[in-house]
């Protein structure tokens, strides 16, 4: 642990320049130093600047194909200190920097970066809507390179034993989620949002997801609703254009099972949701549409 320890310190003493390129362990780090750092809650390093460093390191991993790595170590890290307000808002900013850099290049072979890049932007939007640090066009400019690539996603590889998690859709639903809970979020901003949730409901081919996505992809959509933006029958609008990029075939084919499927995880996730919720308002907006959008899966 002391040795772990001293190896963040260095980072604060003049290896900030090195991170960009570090691989992960980052430079002086081993992996016993990271499992070490684990097994003591995140709570080291103490020191701020050190941290910081080491958080801007710790990126890398986001990109490592071994799951231990990635997403037990370098998001675990990540998501704690962001979560427990120990990263400053500098911190962020290169974080959220870096990360939108990843959502913009090309995917790497093991499709890990990208989704993993997205989860920790959810982290980023969930720090910035509880203690706000990012200006009005940067949180737009958040929106605008979530949501592009959330709809761009075409990898739809959820869990695998070797490689643990990709879960592109899911860890982009949860980007959306923590953009839809900011109540800095402007209305274009929602329907960005719903655009690109609409888009990934029913994915292109035959692929049946099963791994929780439809339920990943309605949370955002069921917080953008507590809103009173969108009336009764623009939601109805909204649910049945939906429906209508379902295939229909006069007889049932692996596409159109495979989106019936899909849809119907969806819809009947945000059903639920909103029929259990207390708001009276929500309610009486989305049951209606949701009730008829039901109906044509019987």
């Amino acid at each position: 642990m002391r040795r772990a320890l001293a190896a963040a310190a260095a980072f604060a003493l003049g290896v900030w320049g090195a991170v960009a390129g570090a691989a992960c362990p980052p430079a002086g780090l081993s992996r016993d130093d990271l499992q070490a750092m684990k097994a003591q809650g995140w709570s080291a390093p103490a020191d701020d600047t050190a941290r910081s460093a080491l958080a801007l390191g710790l990126l890398d991993c986001l990109a490592e194909p071994d799951p231990r790595l990635r997403d037990g170590v370098g998001f675990e890290a990540l998501q704690a200190w962001m979560r427990g307000k120990r990263l400053a808002p500098p911190t962020l900013q290169a974080m959220r920097v870096r990360l939108l850099a990843v959502l913009a290049a090309a995917p790497d072979a093991d499709g890990v970066a990208q989704p993993f890049a997205a989860l920790a932007l959810a982290e980023v939007a969930r720090a910035d809507r509880l203690a706000p640090f990012l200006a009005d066009d940067e949180r737009a400019g958040l929106v605008d390179a979530g949501t592009r690539w959330l709809a761009a996603v075409r990898d739809y590889r959820g869990f695998d034993a070797t490689r643990g998690w990709r879960h592109g859709v899911a860890h982009g639903a949860d980007l959306m989620l923590q953009l839809a809970l900011n109540p800095k979020l402007q209305r274009t901003h929602g329907e960005a949002i719903r655009s690109a949730i609409a888009s990934q409901v029913m994915p292109e081919g035959e692929h049946a997801f099963r791994f929780g996505e439809p339920e990943r992809l309605m949370a955002p959509v069921f917080y953008l609703a507590r809103r009173d933006w969108w009336s009764a029958a623009e939601w109805q609008a909204w649910f049945e254009a939906l429906a209508a990029r379902r295939a229909r075939p006069a007889e049932p084919s692996a596409v159109s099972l495979a989106q019936r499927h899909n849809l119907g995880g969806f819809v009947a996730a945000l059903y639920v949701s909103v029929q259990e919720s207390p708001d009276t308002a929500l309610r009486e907006r989305l049951l209606p549409g949701l009730r008829r959008i039901l109906a044509t899966l019987e």
